[in-house]
């Protein structure tokens, strides 16, 4: 089923560059493993039915990425031996109408995440600009857990900056927690911050208020190839999916506008590579 789906998906619909000669008819093996966040070698298995019980979140992720109907992906969850999520779970469902909405942004740097701060997806102009997400897997891809724990990100904060950052979304994750109490991963992430992180679990005690900010925020990213490039961030948040959208974007005609776009051509042509 999985096979037939990917067979039926044109790389152009999703952002994939169109190059040279190919065998698949839609997405190549790899490409819909890159979309989903996980291995070849694990879709692998799965389209030859050597793995037959993939978590909740990768079958969402083959969902998204295969862009399948509500019917679809309700059957793709029962194949797969789960009942479709319910309102008591933090949905990650990117409907039809905001991968439109998605779509005419394909060129510009844009990634989505759940309201826990888990990643969604990234479009190949936000992989150019923040460095590639494909490779992130399990806690590696929630952004408070790479703030508070991982690597960190490109962008340039202020010793006073990073610390209102990660209040900021310590206490975005506690309102989360108090309008989904039943989900069982969400328990499992602060479980696991807590664990990892003294700060996480200080601010997690303290009750740290959220913070008043601007929509939109200005960000300095340090790029690796072209340096430092100064954007406005936008949060755009899609109220009946509960999903965070950032966007990223320049003042045409300025030094930070040009140095975008050559970044996203250095790094869309190093993806391809």
């Amino acid at each position: 089923m999985v096979r037939r789906w990917r067979d039926r998906v044109a790389p152009e619909t999703i952002g994939m560059p169109v190059g040279g000669r190919r065998r698949a008819a839609g997405l190549r093996r790899e490409e819909l493993a890159g979309l989903a966040g996980i291995s070849a070698d694990y879709l692998t298995r799965l389209e030859q039915g050597r793995a037959t019980s993939p978590s909740v979140q990768v079958v969402e992720s083959l969902a998204r990425a295969l862009r399948l109907s509500d019917a679809e992906r309700d059957l793709l969850f029962r194949l797969a031996g789960h009942a479709a999520p319910g309102r008591d779970v933090v949905p990650s469902r990117v409907t039809a109408s905001v991968q439109r909405l998605l779509d005419r942004l394909a060129h510009t740097p844009v990634i989505v995440y759940d309201a826990s701060w888990t990643l969604v997806l990234a479009n190949a102009p936000y992989d150019a600009l923040m460095g590639g997400t494909t490779t992130w897997r399990g806690i590696e891809r929630n952004a408070v857990w790479r703030n508070l724990v991982g690597p960190g990100t490109r962008v340039i904060h202020s010793p006073e900056e990073s610390a209102d950052f990660e209040a900021g979304l310590v206490a975005d994750l506690r309102l989360t927690a108090a309008r989904y109490p039943g989900d069982r991963a969400l328990k499992r992430l602060i479980n696991e911050l807590t664990a990892q992180s003294p700060r996480f679990a200080e601010l997690w005690r303290s009750g740290a208020p959220e913070l008043r900010q601007d929509p939109s925020r200005r960000k300095t990213i340090d790029h690796p190839s072209v340096g430092h490039i100064t954007l406005d961030c936008d949060v755009l948040v899609v109220a009946a999916d509960d999903l965070r959208i950032m966007v990223y974007t320049a003042e045409p005609g300025t030094e930070d506008a040009e140095r975008l776009a050559l970044a996203i051509v250095l790094g869309t042509q190093s993806l391809v590579e």
